[in-house]
């Protein structure tokens, strides 16, 4: 085992990141994996606005960002890949930027793909096969990154990755790169017998689930955890990630401060091995989805942190005064 924790930190671009039973690691120590939703950065161009807002997370004591591999929103697509598996410059180029980036910075970077009825995105097992294909081959050299190779794939819409595709999926990537963590994430809670299809079929190295965004969420996230556990009870043990949850501008309930910080406390000391401050644009209304956080980080809307409310800023200062 530590030989080959050392052939990879050798070769590897950015720390290396793992799994050792129920937690992460980044570069072979234990690591609890406290991220944010960077879901459009493919569309910064300037590599110093990256750099600063990398800068500013680590502040706050985030360790890894989530970013779109495939991504559209406001008729604006930064795709890092067609839906035929060829490179879309310069999204791919900056996919690779990003991941450079984050690693001089000791931090990992989830690249998420979804099928999607949009023609711009894989819509196919096939298309997906080609956009993992081109992905896995042009990450390679960087260790500190994983893919989740089908978000909200048991939803019943264009997302929809079965299982039995999502094994295919992560088998292809790991047969170009044996060592890359793989997942695919879930739309809501993970019931029990989808569990153990996804260690079993889907042969996920973590779950991935996205839990409920409604009031009483943030109080739940404890018990729920301790209950995925309880499902690996005598078979394989995995992280559960808390990869996207509740947002400010969803619905109607409007979480606070304090439901993100209750949130990130309940995973916290539940055993989870890592959670997201998720944000995304707001629904609805005349907004033309302002603040779109973000979902839409081109220069005219501004940097990531300039578009948080005050809600957010609250729960970010809380962060930086407990990372310091």
């Amino acid at each position: 085992m530590l030989s080959t924790i050392l052939a990879c930190l050798a070769l590897a671009q950015g720390p290396v990141l793992g799994v050792e039973s129920d937690r992460f690691t980044l570069d072979g120590r234990p690591v609890f994996m406290l991220g944010i939703s960077y879901y459009g950065a493919l569309a910064i161009e300037d590599e110093a606005v990256v750099a600063g807002d990398l800068d500013e997370m680590k502040q706050c004591g985030f360790n890894w960002v989530r970013v779109w591999a495939t991504w559209n929103a406001f008729e604006n697509n930064v795709s890092a890949v067609a839906p035929d598996g060829s490179e879309r410059a310069p999204y791919l180029a900056r996919l690779r930027r990003l991941c450079e980036l984050a690693g001089r910075r000791g931090m990992a970077v989830d690249v998420t793909v979804t099928r999607g009825e949009d023609p711009d995105f894989p819509s196919t097992q096939a298309e997906l096969a080609a956009v993992m294909e081109t992905l896995a081959r042009e990450l390679k050299p960087y260790r500190n990154m994983y893919f989740d190779v089908g978000n909200e794939r048991n939803v019943g819409d264009a997302r929809h990755v079965p299982m039995e595709d999502v094994g295919r999926l992560i088998a292809l990537v790991k047969g170009i790169d044996p060592e890359r963590l793989c997942t695919a994430s879930q739309g809501g809670d993970i019931g029990d017998e989808e569990a153990a299809e996804y260690l079993k079929v889907g042969r996920v190295d973590f779950l991935a689930p996205h839990r409920g965004r409604y009031a009483g969420s943030p109080s739940e996230t404890a018990e729920q955890t301790r209950h995925y556990f309880s499902l690996m009870e005598g078979g394989r043990r995995v992280p559960v990630l808390y990869q996207e949850p509740f947002r400010r501008g969803y619905d109607d309930w409007q979480p606070s401060a304090a439901d993100f910080r209750t949130d990130l406390e309940q995973a916290r000391s539940s055993g989870a091995a890592g959670w997201c401050f998720h944000n995304g644009s707001v629904r609805g209304g005349v907004s033309d989805g302002r603040p779109r956080r973000s979902f839409d980080l081109r220069t005219a809307e501004g940097r990531l942190f300039d578009q948080f409310d005050a809600e957010e800023r609250a729960f970010l200062e809380w962060l930086r005064e407990h990372a310091r």
